[in-house]
């Protein structure tokens, strides 16, 4: 029986080092995500005793012995360090660093924020052994201006003798303790006893639930469109015989969070005499993944499909083409696609489980992303499916996932955990890129949590109301969809809903294009979505924390590439954001709004690089087109330093594309400083439009 249909039944951190039990902690710390640098090393990549191996949440056991998961500086002296980045930037407020073995020869920690600038919240001048093999040294501080986004910690190995290691380095912007020693982490119900949540189940009323079992909510990233399971209704396809249609509700009034009477999602999502549900939604609500695969008239329990809404309605679902995919018990499958399309989680059965279900991920294969119009109806082929981890996963059923739009928090329900009736509800973090290393899963406490099933929970982008599946106070004793209001201690992290339009920058009509959005930080690519073949619309969600660049790729068109700044932003928010396509032709301008130069400066910030490296790029794939860069200031100071600082600057862009290996000769560069205004110099908010700098194709 299909896991949308009703169940007959419903340490991978060992205990000496875990994080703090604090309720809301794990969403507040941050361990290290990318290694920036470091003095030496015994070994590379992810080998024994690496750099590497700083990385991610403490795991060098036991303390106080040499261990393969941290890094051993390979000299001897006062000069040995190392550089990391975190995912996300945070307003912090301490830095903890795990010595595991031979503690006490670290001199210097600095914070860098995320205009690269450091700033010392620790000094030693004496460092010399301790009388503990292993130390785990907190340094706590005021909540600065700037945002964090590394640290550097300096070491003098000289002064300690032998092996010195260190396994984890992280920041929070809490002062709680990140780290506990001899730390046993409490199970069962008992673990969630001051657990509260802001209310009691809602029932989300007769437009929605009815006397038949109504069941999997899944509600889209904006929050107005209910898609759920029907089972054997009269209005599903194949009538009451048939076991279960996807349906959908709108929602009517945000104040009164009222819904639509529920509609049949109809054909060919739907069919006749198969249990048909909807996994997950796009943040456009414009890509669906459905359970199954649909052939010749028929939904078979063989995987997923994928589905679009067009303006005729929805497409014939595709399979989702996934690396060595099967399912040793096919009747019992969940799926869900991340909002940033970079990860499907599943929960099947398969041979290196633990036991029944167990949570997976497969990612796409990046040489079968569709890279612009002319392959945008490719469809992305997935990799062998990846187990969450016995963290995650136990010998009973884990099931339901939802990845909340943050990208690191999980809910799944599970059997074998324990708690409070047939299956319950849990809660964690991931902790780092891995997709292994999860924070430990807390029940969500008797009010979400009851004696009978509870499932199938989802939340919006907002992040304060979630959707779940109860027995309790159902329809004539049905299953029925219910709302509830999230503690914070439950909410996943705060997000921004951008959405906007991709048009041609001069004639202003809307296009058909693929966007992709980055990390202008780390240069990681965060996600990647279509936008309506109507209209050019897009929707993408994106996690607080970082400075963002987003572009459009159409055929025949370069990107004029937009920014956005969410580095502090602490509560949900909806921003408009249209993006702009320029002509690929000789005479057309393109702005390169995501190149950045320190105050006053030429300098290049690390930041303006994924901007650079795509003109680069343009310039290599097309190695006739010859460009002329300009600069712009806007009108304050003197004229003569604005005009100077302008040509230093398209100067600069010019080396960096000549040191990667462009031609001079295709490229001409003028500053114009303050004379060519293409906003009002009388306000801050108009006057940063004019410093700027741009291209203009002058070959082809």
């Amino acid at each position: 029986m299909n896991n949308y249909l009703i169940r007959n039944a419903l340490l991978a951190v060992p205990a000496a080092l875990l994080l703090s039990a604090a309720p809301a902690l794990a969403q507040h710390v941050q361990w290290a995500a990318r290694l920036v640098a470091v003095s030496s090393y015994k070994s590379e990549g992810k080998d024994p005793f690496s750099p590497n191996q700083v990385l991610g949440v403490p795991n060098a056991l036991p303390l106080g012995q040499i261990s393969n998961d941290a890094w051993i500086p390979r000299k001897e002296g006062p000069n040995e360090f190392i550089e990391v980045r975190f995912a996300r930037s945070i307003a912090a407020q301490q830095v903890t660093i795990v010595e595991n073995f031979n503690p006490g020869s670290i001199t210097k920690v600095e914070l860098i924020d995320t205009k690269g600038a450091s700033h010392e919240v620790y000094a030693n001048a004496n460092p010399g052994p301790l009388p503990e093999t292993f130390r785990t040294l907190e340094i706590r501080f005021p909540v600065a201006e700037y945002r964090t986004l590394g640290v550097k910690v300096y070491m003098n190995t000289a002064k300690v003798e032998g092996v010195n290691q260190i396994d984890a380095i992280g920041v929070a912007d809490v002062a709680s303790t990140m780290v506990k020693q001899d730390f046993t982490a409490p199970k069962g119900p008992d673990a969630v006893k001051s657990t509260q949540f802001d209310s009691s189940l809602v029932s989300l009323g007769p437009n929605v639930n009815t006397r038949y079992v109504d069941t999997h909510p899944v509600i889209s990233p904006d929050g107005r469109t209910l898609y759920f399971a029907r089972q054997n209704h009269p209005g599903n396809v194949g009538g009451a015989r048939d076991p279960q249609d996807i349906w959908y509700s709108k929602l009517v009034s945000g104040r009164n969070k009222t819904w639509s009477l529920a509609k049949n999602m109809t054909e060919p999502s739907n069919t006749p005499e198969d249990p048909n549900g909807l996994a997950s939604v796009s943040a456009n609500g414009k890509s669906a993944l459905l359970i199954g695969v649909y052939e010749d008239g028929l939904m078979q329990p063989k995987g997923f499909s994928m589905s679009k809404q067009t303006p005729g309605g929805w497409t014939k679902p595709v399979k989702v083409e996934i690396d060595d995919y099967y399912n040793k018990d096919p009747e019992h499958i969940d799926g869900f696609l991340a909002t940033s399309g970079k990860a499907l989680l599943m929960a099947v059965e398969r041979t290196d489980g633990a036991g029944g279900q167990d949570l997976y991920v497969s990612f796409p294969k990046v040489d079968k992303l569709p890279e612009g119009v002319a392959t945008v109806k490719k469809q992305t082929e997935w990799t062998k499916p990846l187990n969450l981890g016995r963290n995650i996963n136990t010998s009973g059923s884990d099931f339901a996932p939802f990845l909340a739009a943050d990208e690191k928090t999980l809910y799944f329900a599970s059997d074998g955990r324990g708690g409070y009736g047939k299956s319950d509800i849990f809660y964690t973090k991931r902790l780092d890129d891995t997709w292994t290393n999860w924070s430990t899963p807390r029940n969500l406490g008797p009010v979400v949590n009851s004696p009978d099933f509870d499932a199938y929970y989802t939340i919006s982008a907002a992040g304060q109301d979630a959707y779940l599946v109860s027995s309790r106070n159902g329809v004539d004793g049905s299953k029925d969809i219910f709302r509830i209001s999230l503690a914070p201690a439950f909410q996943p992290e705060v997000v921004t809903l951008v959405t906007g339009q991709v048009l041609d920058v001069n004639t202003k009509k809307p296009i058909r294009a693929i966007i992709h959005y980055e990390n202008l930080l780390t240069g990681e690519e965060i996600g990647v979505t279509e936008t309506d073949p109507r209209d050019g619309s897009y929707t993408i969600v994106l996690p607080s924390g970082v400075q963002y660049g987003m572009r459009a790729e159409a055929k025949g068109y370069i990107a004029e590439n937009a920014n956005l700044d969410v580095t502090a932003k602490d509560k949900y928010s909806e921003q408009k954001q249209d993006l702009f396509l320029v002509p690929f032709d000789v005479g057309q301008t393109v702005k390169l709004n995501n190149i950045f130069f320190q105050q006053s400066k030429y300098y290049l910030n690390t930041s303006s690089y994924p901007e650079l490296l795509r003109l680069i790029r343009i310039m290599k794939d097309y190695p006739t087109v010859e460009i002329k860069i300009a600069g712009h200031t806007d009108n304050q100071g003197d004229p003569a330093l604005n005009l100077k600082l302008s040509q230093d600057r398209v100067n600069e862009v010019k080396k960096y594309l000549v040191a990667h290996g462009i031609n001079g000769g295709r490229i001409t560069t003028e500053g114009f400083g303050g004379t060519k205004p293409i906003a009002s110099n009388d306000q801050e908010e108009t006057r940063s439009r004019n410093r700027r700098v741009e291209f203009t194709i002058t070959k082809k």
